[in-house]
């Protein structure tokens, strides 16, 4: 199986060493469930985008510190890309960003939630019956790091995980598209570098206890994977 990731951030030069970009952190995360995954990645950012949408069996748009709402040529661009994907139902994965991006290309909202930022490992219920066949549980422990949020599911969109914090945290569209907002690419030693960084913006009771869940919970990004692979692969 070919996965394209559509790369719409960097990573801090600094860490690059340490973490990789944010394709090599999927690619890690991936080649856990099937080392015999071949990658393909597109820099969106720098106008990358596929021209022939049967390039790969399925597509993963990443996390960004752009918001979706950001008036930003590239962004503008990938959104034209999810509409045609969703036309033709390629399959299309949406991360963080992602997840947002995908949701405003289709007629849904985003903006910044009244609720603050969310950090740290967030536990999300899950209701999508074909994920849930895997007898994990109702519960998804995944690290996040976002302070924008979709506020308004696109229409045919069913809301596949919540909390209190985020009400939409995943949606799916058919058998062709499925967006999560927390980030399964990520390790906790990534996100606790990430809330040092941020601390000023997130706030400092709201990154202790972002910093109080790395122990407190496991972070789940192998479960999340496994779900990604099954919906691309998926007739």
């Amino acid at each position: 199986m070919k996965v394209g990731i559509l790369k719409t951030d960097t990573v801090r030069p600094e860490w690059v060493g340490t973490y990789g970009e944010y394709p090599d952190m999927f690619e890690a995360l991936l080649r856990q469930v099937d080392p015999e995954l071949e990658f393909r990645t597109w820099d969106v950012e720098a106008g990358e985008l596929p021209d022939d949408l049967s390039a790969v069996d399925g597509y993963i748009i990443t996390g960004s510190k752009s918001s979706a709402y950001d008036d930003k040529p590239w962004i503008r661009a990938l959104e034209d890309f999810i509409r045609h994907a969703h036309l033709v139902k390629v399959k299309l994965v949406g991360i963080c960003f992602g997840h947002q991006l995908v949701a405003r290309a289709l007629g849904g909202l985003v903006d910044k939630s009244a609720n603050g930022w969310g950090c740290g490992v967030q536990v999300y219920s899950v209701s999508d019956a074909q994920l849930l066949a895997d007898g994990q549980g109702v519960d998804l422990q995944l690290l996040a790091s976002h302070q924008d949020q979709v506020m308004l599911a696109p229409e045919g969109a069913q809301v596949i995980a919540r909390n209190d914090h985020c009400d939409i945290a995943g949606f799916r569209i058919g058998e062709h598209i499925l967006t999560f907002q927390g980030h399964p690419e990520f390790i906790p030693e990534y996100s606790r570098d990430i809330m040092a960084l941020r601390r000023e913006m997130i706030g400092e009771a709201r990154v202790t206890e972002g910093l109080v869940s790395l122990d407190k919970h496991d972070h789940q990004g192998e479960r999340v994977a496994r779900w990604m692979l099954d919906f691309i692969a998926a007739q």
